[in-house]
């Protein structure tokens, strides 16, 4: 079932970045669908965390899809060349998110294999923000659609992880964050082998 757009009104993001863990994120790209399961995220909290595009209340072109309410998509070109999905959560002007850092291949492996030119039994296909992107065809025009759409949306098929088998850690690539870089919100699955490196706790 897809989930609802009032799913992501949640004004939590630190619940939505652990229960979206399990859920399964499609994409539709020229007829083809594709779809994993989300192994791994980061949470993004709005105004207040020196991780986040919008920390200080930055707005620009660029961050102001982050401003609308949640369950819009933010997608942008990290070092030029990966393209990073984000579901952009809470209300309006509260611009928290969720980073989708890895998913398990699931539906149209077949299609990730071509897209990734690697097998899906191997981890890299779809491990890291962008390589799980790219696996599900999402490029810089999947910026600013409606999860509820037909495009790209998140369904929950009853997959879940118990507590013990959800880490937290402290997120990647944020050392410019300072204190906020050592907060524990990047969360995954224990022993998922689709979760990007470091995966020990």
């Amino acid at each position: 079932m897809k989930l609802p757009l009032s799913y992501y009104s949640n004004q939590d993001v630190l619940f939505l970045a652990q229960d979206l863990l399990g859920k399964v994120l499609f994409t539709e790209v020229n007829g083809e669908i594709t779809a994993g399961i989300i192994v791994e995220t980061e949470a993004y909290f709005g105004t207040k965390d020196k991780a986040s595009h919008a920390y200080g209340g930055r707005r620009t072109n660029r961050t102001e899809p982050l401003y609308s309410h949640g369950g819009i998509s933010y997608v942008y070109l990290c070092y030029g060349i990966h393209h990073l999905f984000n579901v952009v959560t809470s209300v309006e002007d509260d611009p928290h998110a969720v980073l989708i850092r890895a998913v398990e291949p699931l539906i149209g492996k077949e299609i990730m294999e071509s897209r990734r030119s690697m097998p899906a039994s191997r981890a890299a296909i779809s491990s890291g923000p962008g390589s799980a992107a790219k696996a599900l065809g999402i490029n810089k025009s999947f910026n600013k659609k409606n999860l509820a759409g037909n495009e790209i949306w998140i369904e929950d098929h009853s997959i879940q992880y118990s507590s013990e088998n959800i880490i937290a850690s402290p997120r990647i690539g944020v050392a410019y964050a300072q204190e906020d870089a050592l907060l524990p919100w990047r969360f995954f699955v224990k022993n998922n082998k689709y979760v990007s490196k470091p995966n020990k706790i």
